[in-house]
C-alpha cells in the first residue's frame, strides 16, 4: 500500500511539475525595463515586446484608454506591438496577456531619456571612495519625487547581442537617488521641474568604457583598427569595458526600440589618446543608434570632457598626450551631426582627479540644451560661444566668436590668462589677452608676428571666458598643425 501511495505521489508530482512547466512557458515575459514604476514616453507610439506562448494572441490593455491592442506571437514566442500614448499622466496599469495576464503597476507617461557613457555618467550621487559629488548630500535629502523614475542597467559585457538587462525601476527618493547617476539625476530634476511632467531616466554606463565598446560590429567597420579587435562569439573579452562592441551587445542592445525622447552622453576620457578618430567615431555611433531606434534624429546631447592632468595616469617616460585634441574632436560633432549639442565643462574640471565633484553643472547644462533645443523654452542661453576666426593687426590677434549675441565675458575681469600665440616657428608663448566688446585681443612680446592663437589648449587648463549667460567657451586653436609643438613659458 505504501509503495502504491508512493507511486501515486510521484505521478501527481510529475503531473504538477509538467503543468507548472507549461504554465511557466505560457507566461508573458518582457525585458526588465518594462516593469512596475516605469515611465513610458508620452505622445508617441511606444513599442512593447517580449515572449509568450508560441503562436498565441497577445493583448495589451493600457489604463489610459478602453482600447485593447492585439498582436500575434511567433512560433518562437516572440512578439512586438506599438501602443499609442497620450499626454503625460498617471499612475496607470498596463496589462499584457496571452491568456495568463501580467500587470505592470504604477506606470507613468512622460519624458524618457537614455543616459550613457563612462564613469562620469556612472558616478553616483554618493560619489566614489575619496571622491565626493559636490552638494549631493542635501540634494539627495530633498530628492523624494514620485514623478522622477530611475532605472540603472547592471554592467554586462558580451560577445553576442543579449535580449534583456538586469535592473528595476524606482521612484526618486533619498535611498534610490544616493546610488543613481549624479549627472543624470541633476539633468532629470531640471526637466521634471521645468516641464512639470514625469521623467524616466535609464542609465546605461560603465566606468572607463571606450566609445568603441558602445558601437556594434557594423558601425565599427568604418574603423579597421577597432573592428579588428571585435571578439569572436563566445570568445575572450580582453577588457570588459573597452573591447569594441561588447557593451553595445551586453547592455544597449536590449534597449533598442524603447520609445524615448533622446540621449545624454558623458564619455571621452578613455579615448583621450585617440582624438584623431573620435569625431568620426562619435558621429558614426550617434547615426548608428538613430538608425537602429528608427524614431528619427532624436536629440543627442553630450558633455565635453573636463580639464584633468593626464600626466597623472601616464607611465614614466611615456609621452603625455594633450586631451585638448579630444575636446576639439568632441566640439566638431555638434557642427556636423544634426540635433546634437555639447555641454562645455572648462570651468568644472578637477586637475588632480578624472572624476570632477561638480556633477550638478554637467547635469544642468545638458538640461539647458534639452529645454531650449528640444522643448522650445526661449529666453535662456543653452549653447556656449564658439571660436569663429582670428585677424592679425600688427602684433595683435583679434579673436571673434559665434553664438555670442551679448558678447564675451571674463570670469572676474576683462582679461584671460589662458591664451598663447605662435609665429612662423610654431612655438607657442603665453600671451596677454583682454576682452574688447565682442572680441578678444591677444598679444605677446615674444611673438611680434603672430600666425596662430590657442585658448586653454592644455590638459588641465581652467577656462576663464564665458557667455554672459555663464556658459564657458571651449578650448580652441586657430591652427591645424598636426603635431604637438613646444610651449615656452
Amino acid at each position: 500500500m505504501k509503495n502504491n501511495n508512493r507511486s501515486l505521489y510521484k505521478g501527481l508530482s510529475l503531473a504538477a511539475f509538467l503543468t507548472f512547466g507549461l504554465m511557466a512557458e505560457a507566461e508573458v515575459k518582457m525585458p526588465a525595463f518594462f516593469g512596475d514604476n516605469m515611465v513610458m514616453q508620452q505622445n508617441t507610439d511606444a513599442n512593447m515586446w517580449g515572449t509568450a506562448k508560441a503562436s498565441s494572441t497577445v493583448t495589451v490593455t493600457p489604463g489610459w484608454t478602453s482600447e485593447v491592442y492585439k498582436t500575434k506571437a511567433g512560433k518562437d514566442g516572440k512578439w512586438k506591438i506599438s501602443i499609442p500614448t497620450p499626454a503625460a499622466g498617471g499612475p496607470y496599469t498596463v496589462t499584457v496577456s496571452d491568456g495568463t495576464p501580467l500587470t505592470l503597476n504604477n506606470v507613468m507617461l512622460g519624458e524618457v531619456w537614455l543616459c550613457s557613457g563612462q564613469s562620469n555618467m556612472e558616478m553616483p550621487m554618493k560619489g566614489y571612495k575619496n571622491q565626493p559629488v559636490e552638494g549631493a548630500n542635501m540634494a539627495t535629502l530633498k530628492s523624494r519625487n514620485p514623478n522622477i523614475r530611475l532605472f540603472t542597467v547592471k554592467r554586462n559585457s558580451s560577445t553576442v547581442p543579449v535580449d534583456d538587462v538586469t535592473g528595476s525601476w524606482s521612484e526618486a527618493s533619498p535611498e534610490s537617488v544616493r546610488n543613481f547617476s549624479a549627472t543624470a539625476y541633476f539633468f532629470g530634476r531640471e526637466i521634471e521641474e521645468l516641464l512639470d511632467v514625469p521623467v524616466g531616466l535609464v542609465v546605461v554606463s560603465w566606468g572607463g568604457s571606450a566609445c568603441e565598446a558602445w558601437m556594434n560590429d557594423e558601425m565599427l567597420q568604418a574603423f579597421p583598427e577597432a573592428a579588428a579587435k571585435i571578439p569572436a562569439v563566445n570568445g575572450e573579452i580582453p577588457s570588459k569595458n573597452r573591447t569594441p562592441s561588447v557593451l553595445f551587445k551586453g547592455m544597449l542592445n536590449p534597449l533598442i526600440g524603447m520609445a524615448m525622447r533622446g540621449v545624454i552622453w558623458y564619455q571621452g576620457e578613455d579615448n583621450w589618446n585617440r582624438a584623431h578618430s573620435y569625431t568620426d567615431m562619435l558621429s558614426t555611433m550617434i547615426k548608428g543608434w538613430r538608425n537602429l531606434w528608427g524614431q528619427g534624429e532624436f536629440p543627442f546631447y553630450y558633455c565635453q570632457i573636463a580639464p584633468y592632468d593626464y600626466a597623472i595616469i601616464t607611465e614614466s617616460g611615456k609621452e603625455i598626450i594633450n586631451s585638448a585634441y579630444l575636446r576639439e574632436a568632441q566640439a566638431r560633432v555638434e557642427h556636423i551631426v544634426p540635433n546634437t549639442g555639447m555641454a562645455v565643462l572648462m570651468d568644472a574640471g578637477w586637475p588632480e582627479g578624472i572624476h570632477p565633484p561638480k556633477k550638478q553643472i554637467p547635469g544642468e547644462r545638458l538640461a539647458l540644451l534639452a529645454l531650449n533645443k528640444t522643448y522650445g523654452i526661449k529666453g535662456i542661453g543653452a549653447e556656449s560661444p564658439v571660436y569663429k576666426s582670428m585677424e592679425v593687426k600688427g602684433d595683435t590677434v583679434i579673436v571673434s566668436f559665434d553664438r555670442a549675441p551679448e558678447w564675451i565675458a571674463g570670469k572676474q575681469s576683462f582679461e584671460s590668462k589662458q591664451f598663447k600665440l605662435a609665429g612662423e616657428d610654431r612655438v607657442f608663448y603665453p600671451a596677454k589677452a583682454w576682452i574688447s566688446r565682442s572680441k578678444v585681443m591677444v598679444k605677446s612680446d615674444k611673438v611680434p608676428h603672430p600666425v596662430a592663437v590657442r585658448y586653454a589648449f592644455e590638459n588641465a587648463s581652467e577656462g576663464d571666458l564665458f557667455s554672459t549667460d555663464g556658459l564657458p567657451v571651449s578650448s580652441f586653436r586657430s591652427d591645424d598643425w598636426p603635431d604637438e609643438r613646444p610651449i615656452k613659458e
